[in-house]
């Protein structure tokens, strides 16, 4: 574990955070792994490693009530669904087309719910329990990798 650790936090700080999202997502059969943050009844994504579409960085941002991300948050607690269709703790509750959902909680600075750090897919997978330490450990490397982007000066020319 402290190895895959090290490997993820290496790949993230030479490649950036799109390169440890695919890192990530290279240890799952699920199709996405994305980084997304609560904003009120909006779930917004911050980053996201689409497996089909590599060069894809950003998903869309969707209503709250229609995510696994919103049961997470609340129950700050990780989640994990193989098949949401037949899984009784989620049959009926979402309205969404995701079947298999791995996803952790994302805290800020100050040990708030920031968002998640999740793995899903519109098909049905078979999660590997054991990387769910690796995504707890990397939701917070995360979170600081994409507050430390933030605060640094843009690089695009002024115009």
């Amino acid at each position: 574990m402290r190895d895959e650790i090290s490997v993820f936090g290496q790949v993230m700080q030479q490649q950036g955070l799109h390169a440890a999202l695919e890192y990530l997502n290279s240890r799952t059969p699920h199709r996405y792994t994305g980084l997304f943050r609560f904003d009120g009844e909006v779930l917004r994504n911050e980053a996201l490693f689409d497996r089909y579409q590599p060069a894809m960085r950003r998903g869309d941002d969707v209503p709250m009530a229609v995510t696994y991300c919103s049961l997470v948050g609340r129950q700050q607690a990780p989640l994990e669904i193989t098949d949401a269709t037949i899984d009784p703790h989620v049959l009926g509750l979402i309205d969404t087309p995701v079947i298999s959902y791995c996803g952790v909680l994302v805290r800020d600075a100050q040990g708030q719910p920031f968002g998640t750090l999740c793995h899903y897919d519109m098909q049905r997978c078979q999660e590997r329990t054991t990387d769910q330490p690796l995504l707890e450990a990397a939701a917070k490397l995360l979170y600081q990798q994409l507050q430390a982007d933030r605060l640094q000066p843009s690089t695009l020319p002024e115009h």
